[in-house]
Formats: C-alpha cells, sequence, structure tokens
C-alpha cells in the first residue's frame, strides 16, 4: 500500500477522498484550512469530480454537507472550533435528522489560542448534540478513524463529529493509505419526513436518537481506539486521550513507565472500561489536550470515591496545551531542560506587511477621527487586526466574526457617537451582512468601512465571496447610494479619503464606505480569480 508524508489536516482530507465523499465545505480558520485545501489540490478528488468549496460560514458548510448526506452522499465539513458555534444550529439539528449517507463534521481546536479568541473544547458540542467523538492521537489514526466514522455515520444514520487538535493538524508523519473507496449512489431517505423538524417529528426524531445512546456506548466500550495497556504499578493510573496518548508515549519509551494506561479515542465514554480501569489502580491522571472533559465527567462514574489528578487540581495547567514536558513533570519524571531565549533576540511582534492596503486606510481613519473622543472604532478578525497595535491603534474591538458592525450599531444606540466599524470582505460575507441589515432596518447612525482587499489574507489567500459583487451586497442591503464610497487606500488620495469618512461620520445614518486594493501578497493570485470571473459571465 502506499504511505505518504501528510499533515494531521492533510491525513483526515486525503481520507475523506478515499472514503468516497462526494463533497467537502468549509470556512478557512487556522488550524483547519488545510483540509479542504489538500482536497481543493488533489488531482485524485478532482478525478473523483468530488465538489470542494469555500463557503459563506461554517453554517452554510454544515447545512451543504447535511444536503449531500441527504441525497445517500458522503459529505464533510470543516472548522475551527470557534467556527462551530457558528455551525451550531444545523450541527445540533443534524442530530436529530440523523444522517442518509455519511456525514463526518470536522472540528480543530486551537489549545493555547495560538491564531484564536478562545479555547473552548469541541467535544462538549459533542455531548451536547449527543452524538459520536472521534479524537485521534496521530496521523495514521486520523486516516484510519475518518473511513471508520464514514461506516458508523451510515450503520447508525448518525453524524460523526471528528476532533483534533492544533499540534496534530500541523505535524506531520507517514500515513499509509487505503484504497479508494467508490462514491455512493444518489439515494433519498426512505422517510421523506426525516429531516422535517416539525415539533411531532422532532420529537419522535429526538426519542430514536436517545435509544441509541446505549448503542453508542457499547460501540465505545468495544471500539479499536479505546483499549488499557497492563501496568504493574497500579500506585497510579492514566487516561490519555487524543494527542496527549502521543505526549504519554513519548515518555513512556524513555522511561519506561509502568502505569496501567488507558487509552480514549471515541466517545461517548466507555463507563465499563473505565470502571474496570479504576479497580486496577489507586489513583487517576487524566491527560487530555484541552478543557478537562473527561476529568469532570469521571466525578459521575465511580461507585466508590477515587482520587482524580489533572487541570482541575492543579497537576496539570488549567490553561493551553499539553506537551510531552508538561506530562513528564505531572509524572515526576525527569524533564527536557528548557532553554532560556537569548538577550540578543529580539521578539518581533506581527504587523501589517510592508505595502499592505490596511495601512492607508488605517492612517486615513486616524485622521478623521482626531476631532472625536477615542474608542469609537468597533473591529472584526482578519489580518486587519492588527491595527490595533501600535504605531496605529486604530481599532477598539475584535469579539467574533461580525461583530464590528452589530457592536458599532450597539454603540450608536447607547448614545455613543461616532460609531464606527472595521471589517474585512470575507468577514463581511461570513456574517457582517446581517448586522448591515440591522442597520438599515434601524437606520443606525453608523459608519461602516469593509477592508476590502480582495481575498480571504489572513487563513492564506482562499478566495472572497464578495469578490466582483461587493457594492451589489451592500446597496441590495438598502445602503443609500449617496452614503455608500469606494476608496482606493493609497498615499497619493489620502486627504480625500479622509474627507469622505470625516463627512460619513456627520452623517446621521447608515454610511458604508469599501477600501479597496489588492492584498499585496495576494495579487497573483487575485487577478487569476478575476479572469475566472470574467469568462464566467460572458
Amino acid at each position: 500500500m502506499k504511505t505518504l508524508p501528510l499533515l494531521g489536516d492533510e491525513a483526515i482530507a486525503q481520507a475523506a477522498i478515499d472514503a468516497g465523499i462526494s463533497a467537502i465545505y468549509a470556512y478557512p480558520g487556522t488550524p483547519s484550512t488545510e483540509i479542504t485545501e489538500y482536497v481543493m489540490g488533489s488531482k485524485q478528488a478532482r478525478s473523483s469530480k468530488i465538489v470542494s468549496q469555500w463557503t459563506a460560514n461554517e453554517k452554510t458548510a454544515v447545512e451543504g454537507a447535511l444536503g449531500v448526506s441527504y441525497a445517500g452522499k458522503r459529505a464533510m465539513a470543516c472548522m475551527k472550533h470557534v467556527g462551530l458555534n457558528v455551525a451550531a444550529d444545523p450541527f445540533m439539528n443534524s442530530a436529530i435528522t440523523g444522517a442518509n449517507g455519511g456525514i463526518v463534521i470536522v472540528a480543530a481546536d486551537d489549545p493555547s489560542m495560538h491564531s484564536s479568541q478562545n479555547e473552548q473544547d469541541s467535544r462538549y458540542y459533542g455531548n451536547f448534540a449527543l452524538i459520536p467523538i472521534f479524537e485521534p492521537h496521530d496521523q495514521q489514526e486520523a486516516y484510519d478513524m475518518v473511513h471508520f466514522a464514514y461506516d458508523f455515520s451510515e450503520k447508525y444514520q448518525i453524524p460523526i463529529l471528528m476532533r483534533l487538535t492544533t499540534r496534530l493538524a500541523h505535524s506531520r508523519a507517514g500515513v499509509t493509505l487505503k484504497e479508494q473507496r467508490p462514491q455512493n449512489e444518489h439515494h433519498l431517505p426512505e422517510d421523506f419526513r426525516q429531516y422535517v423538524l416539525l415539533p411531532a417529528i422532532a420529537k419522535k426524531r429526538y426519542q430514536a436518537l436517545l435509544s441509541k445512546q446505549s448503542i453508542f456506548e457499547e460501540e465505545s466500550e468495544n471500539s479499536i481506539y479505546n483499549f488499557i495497556i497492563e501496568g504493574t504499578d497500579r500506585s497510579l493510573g492514566i487516561i490519555a486521550a487524543g494527542i496527549s496518548y502521543n505526549y504519554l508515549m513519548e515518555n513512556y519509551q524513555k522511561n519506561n513507565l509502568k502505569y496501567p494506561v488507558l487509552k480514549i479515542g471515541q466517545y461517548p465514554l466507555p463507563k465499563r472500561m473505565i470502571s474496570k480501569f479504576t479497580k486496577m489502580c489507586d489513583e487517576i491522571l487524566v491527560l487530555e489536550d484541552g478543557y478537562p472533559f473527561i476529568e469532570e465527567k469521571l466525578n459521575g462514574i465511580f461507585e466508590t470515591p477515587i482520587q482524580i489528578h489533572g487541570r482541575l487540581d492543579g497537576n496539570l495547567p488549567r490553561a493551553g496545551e499539553l506537551n510531552p514536558t508538561i506530562v513528564a513533570k505531572a509524572l515526576k519524571l525527569p524533564a527536557k531542560k528548557v532553554y532560556e531565549i537569548p538577550d540578543i533576540i529580539v521578539g518581533r511582534p506581527p504587523e501589517l506587511c510592508p505595502g499592505c492596503a490596511h495601512i492607508d486606510t488605517y492612517r486615513a481613519l486616524n485622521e478623521a477621527m482626531q476631532d472625536y473622543p477615542k474608542g469609537h472604532v468597533m473591529s472584526d478578525i482578519g489580518c486587519y487586526t492588527l491595527g490595533a497595535l501600535p504605531p496605529f491603534e486604530a481599532i477598539n474591538s475584535c469579539v467574533d466574526m461580525g461583530a464590528s458592525i452589530t457592536m458599532a450599531k450597539g454603540l450608536a444606540d447607547s448614545g455613543g457617537f461616532p460609531a464606527v466599524a472595521v471589517i474585512g470582505d470575507s468577514t463581511f460575507t461570513h456574517s457582517g451582512i446581517t448586522g448591515l441589515l440591522d442597520c438599515v432596518t434601524y437606520h443606525s447612525d453608523v459608519v461602516i468601512i469593509i477592508l476590502d482587499n480582495e481575498i480571504t489574507g489572513m487563513t492564506g489567500g482562499q478566495r472572497s465571496l464578495a469578490l466582483g459583487k461587493l457594492e451589489q451586497i451592500v446597496m441590495g442591503l438598502g445602503v443609500h447610494p449617496n452614503h455608500m464610497h469606494v476608496i482606493d487606500p493609497r498615499k497619493r488620495n489620502h486627504k480625500e479619503n479622509v474627507d469622505i469618512i470625516k463627512n460619513e461620520i456627520e452623517y446621521n445614518g447608515v454610511s458604508v464606505i469599501i477600501s479597496r486594493r489588492e492584498c499585496i501578497v495576494a495579487i497573483d493570485d487575485i487577478r487569476e480569480m478575476k479572469k475566472e470571473l470574467e469568462l464566467q459571465s460572458l
């Protein structure tokens, strides 16, 4: 069989191709982006006519995948952990509708917040939805799990949540591949009411979901991804989930640990297996990358009290990702020496690229705001968020995708003046559109600056869904033509741009300023995309 060196993300993508998916949908977000990019770049995927698309947001990605599943075919939706918040509505309800063709929803969590606003743990969503969760510990297992997950999904007609973390997503290892499975034939559900969640139907579907819980638990008890390694020193038992099992085994191999180990890769938790394991041991240490999900659940499993160590009692850090050194310290083993960063190395904070269009926009905005109180510019998530840092210090918020516009509306509603929002073109189509509709509906006194670099810059240059039609979208939402401007953020246009921003601040109503100049890093890609759009319009 063929073996390839794959990132964790790429292993999941290749597995989806080999498992016979018909479509994959995603909104780009680190650390999940490479899954969809891999499929898009795969000759194998193209020859198999697999649909691979960037969607407006994570909600539409899950809904698209659910539609493919409805048609009896296999689908995947991918997102980072905070994207699952956006997709929560269809995600939760998909547990009630169930699946026809296999559907796997991948959530890539980001402990330590390498590129995220929080550390939330997607396992809680899977538990909330009452659906099975798969959590691989390495690249090979990630690949194998995807195949297993699709079979599981179709066997029990249930969506599957696959959870991985940054370190696994972005590390590489050899992966042995399976033969590609043909795609499913088109076949609709036997019961056409399955996806009609009227209360009378939903109640029955919910009862059916509840009746499957014991089956899911039994599957976990017998899963190849959950197993016990017997040990000789039973003073401590170690429960390790996902990639934390790798961190443990690095120490196991080097230090010849004798403790019993329970490895967890499939949920719901195998309660009988856990009960058996804990009876072998005097105390338990729980290793899991993310929140203390397992650690919290253990409190309701044991018949007799047992000492549980982990993130909650301080044996492991409460925040951040685990690593072999942290695990070694928790096991009171000698840890690798950590070298101090030499003084000669100077930290380099992130900054906007030289020549970035956002620089000239922020210079114009700062000058326009000189006569007004500070702290009145709400912003959003993207590379333009770096405008919060010196030397610009131009923006005052970054909460979630699309929040800039609705926070500016709230600021205006509270009497705050001026109320300015700064948002990127891709973030605008993700979830800024609805906020603008609110503003138009209530004639809010806001100025919305859309930074249109014609690409999704922060996540690697994916195509923006606003490309070539941003003005039409804005006008279609009801913004008055006299208060929609397209400016060119360059030094030579600085005074003109400042005047436009000032004039719109003084206007009592909704103003939209589109600041458009191509991303300096992706000019060639953008121009190629524009050519494709022109050809499509012919």
